[in-house]
């Protein structure tokens, strides 16, 4: 049976990350093997990798309130960094515990 609803942490993925996640499978996680297919050094796809994962972490982290989608939203289009969203959204939920 496969899958019936995208999880979230995947609906916020590029189509090129999708499609990196699924060469990374079919290469069994070798990242060697992966820069060779696309023609990019090691820490080309380590970075890339790294990216993916920081994205994934922030959609599981906090879904579901407004002002947090908007900084993922910002990070992942790249308006913002990721350790500054970061930041942010403890912040913020420093605030919104305290009130």
């Amino acid at each position: 049976m496969g899958i019936q609803v995208v999880p979230e942490w995947m609906a916020g993925l590029e189509e090129e990350d999708v499609a990196f996640l699924k060469n990374f499978l079919l290469c069994s996680g070798s990242l060697k093997e992966i820069a060779g297919l696309y023609g990019v050094t090691y820490p080309t796809v380590r970075l890339r990798l790294d990216r993916i994962i920081q994205k994934v972490r922030l959609e599981e982290e906090y879904a579901g309130d407004p002002y947090v989608a908007l900084i993922k939203r910002l990070a992942l289009s790249e308006k913002l960094d990721f350790d500054t969203a970061k930041l942010l959204i403890s912040e913020y939920k420093k605030q919104k515990g305290g009130a």
